[in-house]
């Protein structure tokens, strides 16, 4: 049985803050500054943005935010350490996502990912995302990948 929890977190956390910053450091390896559309920390501080961390014992080991666009939800500051990757952490953050959404009554989740983030790709794939066009302020670019599932 699974001790990993996954509850709605301060993006100011020390150890929520520590997994934002490891994102943020992977991406800006990756990704040149404007292929970049990831929140600052405090921009994930907002009513409209729920934020939540997996957690096994006191551990934060994974984060992800639900962006409230008001007819969608967008999927921001998806993570999950390195070191705790293989133990399912990142299905129970998209089972929380979602189930946030539907409580929210958003009927789409939508999502940009970059190009070279292929583990990313597949694990929205499972969970019944499509490709679509960009959305929101996203402009087409050869590093975006965008994605969209429907709740209803």
């Amino acid at each position: 049985m699974s001790n990993i929890k996954v509850l709605a977190a301060d993006p100011r956390d020390p150890q929520a803050t520590a997994l934002l910053r490891q994102s943020h450091a992977l991406m800006q390896s990756l990704f040149s500054a404007e292929e970049n559309h990831f929140l600052d920390i405090e921009e994930l501080c907002v009513p409209s943005i729920h934020f939540f961390v997996a957690r096994e014992e006191s551990k934060a080991l994974g984060c992800v935010a639900l962006a409230n666009k008001g007819d969608y939800g967008e999927i921001k500051s998806m993570f999950v350490d390195p070191r705790a990757r293989g133990k399912g952490i990142a299905h129970h953050l998209m089972h929380k996502i979602e189930a946030d959404a539907r409580a929210q009554n958003l009927s789409t989740i939508k999502l940009e990912t970059g190009d070279k983030l292929t583990q990313a790709h597949s694990l929205y794939s499972a969970h019944g995302f499509v490709d679509c066009g960009p959305f929101g302020e996203y402009e087409a670019n050869t590093s975006s990948l965008f994605m969209t599932k429907d709740l209803n």
